[in-house]
C-alpha cells in the first residue's frame, strides 16, 4: 500500500490548507476550459468531454464539502507523498454523510434558529459563541452535501449513447462509470462502448435494415447499462473490476468473459492525478523544488492525468454445438512496440500535464521543462485560457 502522509488542519496549517483548496480549485478549473475548448482533441468528441466534465463537477463538489467541514471538524488528510489527492478515507467519510444528512439535520436547528441563538449568547455573555458556530457550520455543510452530488467511491454506470452497427446488426452503447480507488487515492472515469447481442435487445432497437429503430425513442442519459436485464449485474461488475491495480485490458476481458451477450469493443480509463502544490505534496523532489520559487503560491501547482484505451481488433466467433457451446469473445490491442503501453496493458495512451503560465516560467527558467514534461502532452493554462502543444 502506498505511503500516506497526514496533513491535519490545526491552527499551523491553515494557511497551507487554504493553499491546497485553492490550487485543486484552479487545477479543476483549468481542466474543465481544456475539455470545452474547441481546439482540445476531447473536445471533438463532445461525448467524453461531456462525460469528463461531470466527474469534475462531482469532483468540484466534493473539495466545496471538505472544505466546508473544516469549520467544524478540523481534520482533513491528504496523501501528500503519492497522489496528491485526498486520502480514501476522507471520501468515504463524505459518502457516509451524504447517506445520513438528512437524519442528522432533523436534529440542528434551523439556520434562523441558530442565528437568534448565536445573538442572543453575544449580548448575554460578551463573547462568541463558538460552539453554536460549529453546529452552523455543520447544518451548511450538510445541506450543500445533501443538495450536491459527490464522487463518491463508486459513482454508478450512466449509459448516454445508444445506436447500432449495421455490420453485426447489434445495438452499442457507450456506458460510463467513476471510481475513487482506495489504494492509491486517485480518482478515475471509464468509459466503455459494448455491442449487445441480447436476442430482446436487438428486436427492440434493431430494425432490418441493421440500423437503430427510428420508432423507438430512448431518453438518454439512462441510469446503468441500457439492457435492464442485465444491468444490476453490470452494477456489481463495475464496482469490482475498476482498481487501478487492474489493467484496463484485464477489465475489458473479465467483462467480456461475464457476460456472454455483451462484447467489450473499446474500454477507457482517465486517471486524474497526481497533482503537485507547492509546500504541500511531496511526490516529486524536482517539481516541489522548482515550485516553491513560484513568487504566487496560487499558481503554485501542476496537474497531471493519463487517458488509458484498449480496443478490440478481432472477435473469435462463438460455436454452437448439439451438447455445449462457446460464446464469441474479444481479442484485445496490446501496442507491444511501446513498452509503456505494453506495461500498462493498453492499445494507446496519452499522458497530459496542466500548468499555470507563471510555474512553466519557473520550470522553463529551471532547465527543467523536457526532464518534467517528457512524454506529455502539456498544457499551460493564462488568463483564464489553456494554451496546448507548447
Amino acid at each position: 500500500m502506498s505511503t500516506t502522509n497526514n496533513k491535519n488542519t490545526n491552527s499551523a496549517d491553515t494557511s497551507a490548507v487554504t493553499r491546497y483548496f485553492s490550487s485543486i480549485e484552479a487545477a479543476l478549473s483549468g481542466l474543465d476550459i481544456y475539455l470545452r475548448d474547441s481546439r482540445s482533441p476531447l473536445y471533438k468528441h463532445g461525448l467524453v468531454a461531456q462525460t469528463v466534465t461531470q466527474y469534475l463537477a462531482r469532483l468540484n463538489n466534493s473539495f466545496s464539502s471538505w472544505q466546508n467541514r473544516l469549520d467544524y471538524e478540523p481534520s482533513f488528510k491528504i496523501s501528500r507523498s503519492d497522489s496528491g489527492f485526498p486520502i480514501f478515507q476522507n471520501v468515504l467519510e463524505l459518502e457516509k454523510d451524504r447517506q445520513t444528512a438528512e437524519n442528522r439535520l432533523a436534529s440542528i436547528p434551523e439556520p434562523d434558529v441558530l442565528r437568534d441563538e448565536m445573538a442572543d449568547f453575544i449580548l448575554r455573555q460578551k463573547s462568541f459563541p463558538r460552539e453554536l458556530q460549529k453546529t452552523m457550520a455543520e447544518r451548511l455543510y450538510l445541506e450543500t452535501v445533501q443538495k450536491g452530488e459527490v464522487f463518491s467511491p463508486f459513482v454508478l454506470p450512466e449509459t448516454t449513447k445508444v445506436s447500432a452497427n449495421p455490420k453485426t446488426g447489434r445495438p452499442y452503447y457507450l456506458t460510463h462509470w467513476g471510481v475513487f480507488d482506495g489504494v492509491s487515492n486517485l480518482p478515475m472515469i471509464y468509459s466503455a462502448m459494448i455491442e449487445d447481442s441480447t436476442l430482446d435487445m436487438i428486436k427492440t432497437l434493431v430494425g432490418k435494415d441493421g440500423r437503430l429503430r427510428e420508432d423507438v425513442e430512448v431518453p438518454l442519459p439512462v441510469g446503468g447499462l441500457l439492457n435492464p436485464a442485465l444491468a444490476r449485474k453490470f452494477d456489481e461488475f463495475a464496482e469490482s473490476n475498476s482498481a487501478y491495480s487492474l489493467s484496463p485490458t484485464t477489465i475489458a476481458t473479465n467483462m467480456d468473459q461475464e457476460f456472454d451477450t455483451l462484447h467489450p469493443k473499446q474500454l477507457r480509463r482517465i486517471v486524474l492525478g497526481p497533482f503537485f502544490s507547492t509546500g504541500i505534496t511531496e511526490n516529486n523532489e524536482t517539481i516541489n523544488r522548482i515550485l516553491d520559487r513560484v513568487a504566487n503560491p496560487k499558481n503554485a501547482w501542476l496537474l497531471t492525468w493519463t487517458i488509458q484505451d484498449v480496443y478490440s481488433k478481432n472477435e473469435r466467433a462463438g460455436k454452437k454445438g448439439f451438447w455445449s457451446s462457446t460464446p464469441s469473445r474479444q481479442e484485445y490491442h496490446i501496442e507491444t512496440n511501446d513498452l509503456d503501453a505494453a506495461r500498462m496493458g493498453v492499445s494507446a495512451y496519452e499522458n497530459h500535464a496542466l500548468v499555470p503560465h507563471e510555474a512553466y516560467q519557473a520550470l522553463y527558467a529551471a532547465g527543467e521543462i523536457d526532464k518534467v514534461f517528457a512524454g506529455y502532452k502539456t498544457h499551460i493554462i493564462s488568463n483564464g485560457q489553456v494554451i496546448s502543444d507548447v
